[in-house]
Formats: C-alpha cells, structure tokens, sequence
C-alpha cells in the first residue's frame, strides 16, 4: 500500500497531516464532549492504520499485536509519508516510534524457523564452552603441561571476540544478516578441521582464536535478533536455554569419548558436524531477511531517525557511530557485567571437574558428568526461571538470582563430598540461567537502536574476555596455590555482577 492511499484509509488533511475529528454523532446518544470526539479519532484512526498494515505486509492470520507497538499520545496521527516524518521536526522521533512495527517469533513466519536456526546454533555453542572442562585433564596428560599454559585456550578465544567486536556492524551491512551468519559458521569449521587432527598444543591454541571469531560473530547477530523481537527476555531464555542443553551434551559426549581411550580431540568431530548443518539451515532461514516490509520499513524508519540524529550532533560515520557506543554508559556498564558473568559462568565449568579431582579425590571418568549438572541448571534456569522475569521485573530478578548464587558457591566449597558439592554446582547454574537472558533485554531496552548492533557486539566481546581472564587467572592461581581458587574468584565475579546491575540506567517508562 502506497504512503498516500494509506493517508487516504486514515482520512488525513494533506496540509496537517491531522485526522479531523468526527463532526456527527450517534443518533439517541447525546453530542460527545470535544476530548471524547478527539479520543475516539484516534483510536478509529488507530483501527483503520492496523488494518491498513495487516492488509499490506501482514499474512493472514499473523497479526502484529498492537499493543507491542509504542502508542501515539491522544491525538497525535501517523503523517502521511515520510518525508513528512522528517520535517515535523522535535516529534517526529516519536512518530518514528509509533509507526516502527515489532515483529515477534511468528511474524512474519520464516522467524519461526529463525528463532529455532538461532537455537540450534546456541546449541553449538553450548557444547563448543562446555566441553573444554571435560577434556582439559586429557588435554593436559596428552601433552604434559599444566594449568598454566592449558589456560592458554581461553585466552585465544576472547582475542578472536575482540577483533570481531570493532567489525560486525560492518560484517552486517555489507553481507546482510544471512551470509553473516554463513561466514561466523565457516569460521568455526576452520578452527575445528584444526582440533580434530589432534596437532601440536600451539596449534590448538590458535584454533581457539578462529572459533572466538565466529562464534562472537554469530553471538552478535542473534542476540540482537531475537532481543528486537516482541516478548524477547522469553525467545532469548529459550535461545540460551538451547545454549544449556548443548552444554550439558558437551561434557557427558566428551567424557565418554575420552575415558574409553579415543583421542579427546575427536569430540569436535560432532561440533563440526553440527556448524555445517547450521550453515545450510541459516542461509536457508535468513534468505530474504532484509526485503521483508517489516524490515525494510522498520530500517528506512531507523535510517530517518539516523539522520535526524546526525543531523543534530553531527555523527555520520561509523568510526563516530562506535565512539558514541562506547561513550555510553549502558554499554560499558554491561560489558563490564557480561565480563563478571561469563568469567564466572566459563571459571565454574573449566575448573571445577580439576577441583573435585584434587580436593575431593573424584574419578575423572565420573566427575567429568557434573559439568553436565552445571550446564543442566543453567538450561532449566532459562526454560523456566525466565518466564518469571517479567512477572517479578528483570532488575529485581537477577538481584534475587546473584545472592542465591553467592550462597551456593559457598557451599561448593565448603561442602566436603562429591554428591554434595554435584548438587551444588547444579543450583548454581540453575540460578544463572535466566542472568544473560535478563541483561539482554534490559541493555536492548537502555540502548539507542542504530548502536545496538555494536554496543551488543563489544559487551558480547567483553564477556568472551571475562571468559578468558577469570579461567586463566584461575589457571595461573591454581598451579601455584590449588584449583580451591576457583570459589574466591567465582564469588568476587558475581559480587561484581551485583555491582554493575546497581549501576546500570533506570528505564524511562512512556508517559501516556
């Protein structure tokens, strides 16, 4: 439908732009008072635009729902074109809001399979952190060395996410969501074609630094898909709950491999498989992504506010679009948030299978499994625990979720029996679960969206090198002092989390 018969279905004044109010009233009702006249315009006005919408680039039975789109005050009517957006001046920010359209997990429909592509890859993900935790005692028997320079792997993979952090809005735009997701898979095929042939320990180490690349590049894209879609802290719990799931396959496949004498290395034989299914079926999935309407409208409305925003302060260039990403605070903020989580979250799932093994006198074939306790906490927390999040409100939920998690922590280490410490582990998991999930959707919300593509992509990097220091800090510690330094730094890790959510911005709620 054109911007003018559109304007024609909301029967607009070409010279304001301002639907008049309706003159004539119901016959046997008496006359409506001039507020009353103005409400019922626009919520007529409001009926007639959604079955304008649903008419042009809605399927049939796949509604956008209104109400998850940001409302115009009393009054106030979508101009007829844009052009008119832009010259309406100090309002037409909020008139981009209201007109911006927020597609959800079934519409339009290919983002059904979209949202279940994002999950398997979170599933690859999933296994790719988790495993590591099971095979570094094999790792570390097969090529003598010790905690120290195993922790080497850890450091390499936060590198390759910081150097995708800078390059992804580009990656974006100049491939398209599609073929970017294409590209962070075939990435991770190199560094996984290294692993499986078992070469010498620098050679993985630099494996490592490929398979960062990509998986910080798919990280990014996803992330910032599925937190635009409506009800996203839902959709992410259960991206990253796919996430849990393939971390609790990680641990159980690898140590079953590796305790029946096959070379550890030939795990990633099963990640390789699982990146070049995800190849295929992301291509498929996102084919067409940016000649959708939806998206197509919502981007030429950004590329609008874009430009009334350089207009305004004079950014136009990428290099300036990236400086005032990590100007903000939300942005830096959450990097140092997402740096404490996953430090702790990658701490916990690296080295507690060492600890047990030397404080607890565990059998590597054994407690190699509770690393799949821990990744099985983490999956319940994001299936079940994040559908409360909205109810209790996400900021007040991850307070509650840090605590708890603190308290189980201790008991980890104070607690001297496998089982006990098993179990532990496990609920400390389950309440770090809906953590990611809930800061995504709260940074999404505090972030201006022509910087969310970058400020998502530098706090997904920091938390890779969270990811990387806080385990090879702990590596560093534990050869000279005892694998027991996990539980210190986990501890100061999540009291950093509790600091950083303190910090963050208040959210401005609408006023009607």
């Amino acid at each position: 439908m054109s911007a003018y018969s559109l304007a024609a279905a909301l029967k607009m004044d070409p010279a304001s732009g301002i639907a008049p109010p309706e003159k004539s009233h119901i016959r046997g009702e008496p006359p409506l008072a001039s507020i009353e006249l103005e409400n019922r315009s626009a919520a007529e006005a409001s009926a007639t635009r959604t079955r304008s919408f649903s008419g042009a680039i809605t399927p049939a039975g796949a509604q956008t729902p209104y109400e998850a789109r940001p409302e115009l005050p009393s009054g106030f009517q979508t101009p007829m074109t844009p052009d008119e957006l832009e010259s309406n001046g100090p309002s037409s920010q909020r008139a981009i809001d209201a007109a911006r359209i927020v597609p959800s997990w079934s519409y339009p429909s290919m983002n059904k399979w979209r949202v279940l592509c994002a999950c398997v890859t979170y599933f690859g993900n999933g296994m790719n952190d988790s495993a590591p935790g099971a095979l570094i005692p094999y790792m570390e028997k097969d090529y003598n060395i010790g905690y120290a320079i195993v922790s080497l792997i850890f450091v390499t993979n936060a590198v390759g996410f910081i150097l995708t952090a800078f390059a992804t809005d580009s990656i974006l735009a100049k491939l398209g969501r599609a073929k970017s997701l294409i590209l962070a898979e075939a990435i991770m095929l190199v560094g996984y074609v290294m692993i499986v042939t078992t070469p010498p320990f620098g050679v993985v180490v630099a494996a490592y630094l490929f398979l960062g690349l990509g998986y910080a590049l798919n990280l990014a894209l996803n992330n910032v898909f599925c937190a635009n879609l409506a009800n996203s802290t839902v959709i992410l719990g259960a991206a990253h709950g796919s996430y849990g799931i393939g971390g609790i396959v990680g641990p159980i496949v690898a140590t079953a491999i590796a305790s029946r004498g096959i070379v550890w290395s030939r795990f990633y034989l099963i990640t390789l498989a699982v990146r070049v299914a995800v190849i295929f079926f992301a291509g498929w999935a996102f084919h067409g992504h940016e000649q959708e309407e939806t998206t197509r409208l919502n981007a030429r409305l950004e590329r609008m506010a874009s430009r009334q925003r350089a207009t305004e302060t004079g950014e136009t260039s990428r290099l300036k679009l990236l400086k005032r990403s990590l100007k903000t605070r939300t942005t830096l903020i959450g990097a140092l948030f997402i740096f404490a989580y996953q430090g702790a979250e990658v701490s916990i799932s690296g080295w507690v299978i060492s600890y047990l093994i030397s404080y607890r006198e565990g059998d590597p074939a054994k407690v190699g499994y509770v690393t799949s306790g821990f990744w099985a906490g983490i999956t319940l927390g994001r299936f079940i625990l994040s559908h409360l999040a909205p109810r209790v409100g996400e900021k007040l939920f991850v307070y509650v979720l840090i605590a708890g998690a603190i308290a189980f922590q201790l008991l980890t280490w104070l607690i001297p029996n496998v089982i006990g410490d098993a179990v532990a582990v496990a609920v400390v998991g389950l309440l770090l679960g809906p953590v990611y999930p809930c800061s995504q959707t709260i940074f999404t919300r505090l972030l201006p969206a022509q910087i969310q593509m970058t400020s998502i992509g530098f706090i997904s990097s920091a938390g890779s090198s969270g990811g990387a220091v806080a385990p090879f800090t702990t590596g560093l510690l534990a050869q000279a002092a005892g694998t027991f330094v996990l539980h210190p730094i986990a501890i100061g890790l999540f009291a950093v989390m509790g600091a950083c959510w303190f910090a963050l911005p208040k959210i401005v709620k609408r006023s009607e």
